[in-house]
């Protein structure tokens, strides 16, 4: 995130990702996340692999849930119990969701440890009144403590019933979302024993297999310009299982031809890679909703000339309004985006120091 001032204060934050496989008793039927059941110690078969993205920081995960919602399947909702409900952020994280249309939601009741049974009651009643009337109305709610251990397997349950993995068209061409970029060869190695660099994220559509050849676009900025790159897949590994294809769903490990000079401290992370790509964008127009306010200060219309951060998927850039008609707001931009027709963006405002989230647009 070298290239302009606007990116580098207060919005350098990665996206992290882990993986985890859900597994079941072969005598009790519980899930759990072990290969051996916690209960009666039976043995477990794995039943299913999931991958958790998460966004630190109340904005980067507000924008990474409207620009990204293509990355997710499903929404695990966290509310703590010892404390009122709803926090102002979570009021802003719901409306997100309402805001996406994401359905398949699961509420996790969490730190009910640290509470007597009539707090976390109220708090469940307080959960309740909170979702009436939004996207996750009917959502499950599981209360759970995650040091003690207390309704895993219950929050496991309730995951495998609401959050399914969707049917995929494999027909589809290639996208893969580059959350992060990687150079894995050790200080010193010898050109001759050098590995590609590696690019991890998530496959939205599409196949990918060994050997295949694919573009990264917008790319790596050379001088004033931002220039494609084209590799070939030489590797592929998802939970931990190396492939020779992968599918949508879940977190990608790919290895590529890459000079690894060019993936190193996720220099790549905010492209998208694969076939018959979106095209890359200099400026671009959006119908634009703003929202009413941040807490209590209301949002003011987006002024000419002025500058907003933008993102769009997993990439970020910051765009100059130049021009505004019913509704329709045109940005240059100061970084290349690869988006389509029809993709949403996300809008951000300086106030002070940081970036808050002011709206949403769909690019035309």
């Amino acid at each position: 995130m070298q290239h302009s001032e606007e990116l580098k204060r207060g919005i350098t934050i990665k996206i992290g990702y882990a993986d985890a496989t859900i597994y079941k008793c072969t005598k009790c039927s519980s899930l759990s996340l072990t290969e051996k059941c916690k209960k009666d110690f039976e043995k477990c078969e794995a039943v299913r692999t999931v991958s958790f993205v998460d966004a630190p920081g109340h904005e980067t995960l507000m924008a990474t849930v409207i620009s990204g919602a293509a990355l997710m399947d499903g929404v695990l909702f966290v509310i703590a119990a010892n404390q009122e409900c709803p926090q102002t952020q979570t009021r802003e994280h719901l409306k997100v969701l309402d805001i996406v249309g994401i359905k398949n939601i699961v509420i996790a009741q969490t730190k009910v440890d640290l509470v007597a049974k009539e707090q976390a009651l109220n708090n469940y009643r307080q959960i309740k009144e909170f979702l009436k009337g939004s996207v996750a109305e009917n959502a499950p709610i599981v209360p759970v403590s995650s040091k003690q251990g207390v309704n895993i397997d219950k929050l496991l349950e309730a995951i495998e019933e609401i959050i399914k993995t969707p049917k995929r068209d494999p027909s589809l061409s290639a996208r893969l979302m580059v959350l992060r970029s990687f150079d894995i060869n050790r200080p010193g190695t010898e050109p001759e024993g050098m590995n590609g660099g590696i690019l991890g994220g998530s496959l939205v559509q599409g196949m990918l297999k060994i050997n295949d050849e694919i573009e990264i676009r917008p790319g790596i900025r050379i001088g004033s310009k931002t220039v494609p790159l084209k590799t070939k897949v030489i590797g592929i590994q998802k939970a931990g299982k190396d492939l020779d294809e992968a599918g949508p769903g879940g977190l990608l490990g790919i290895k590529t031809t890459l000079d690894p000079s060019n993936t190193k401290a996720d220099s790549i992370g905010g492209n998208l890679a694969g076939r018959e790509l979106p095209p890359v964008l200099n400026s671009l127009s959006a119908q634009i909703t703003l929202f009413d306010k941040i807490g209590e200060q209301r949002i003011e219309s987006v002024k000419n000339g002025e500058l907003l951060l933008l993102n769009a998927g997993i990439a970020k850039t910051v765009g100059t309004a130049t021009g505004f008609k019913k509704g329709v707001v045109s940005f240059d931009l100061r970084i290349p985006i690869c988006i389509g027709k029809g993709e949403k963006i996300v809008l951000s405002r300086k106030y002070g120091e940081r970036w808050h989230l002011i709206g949403w647009g769909k690019v035309l």
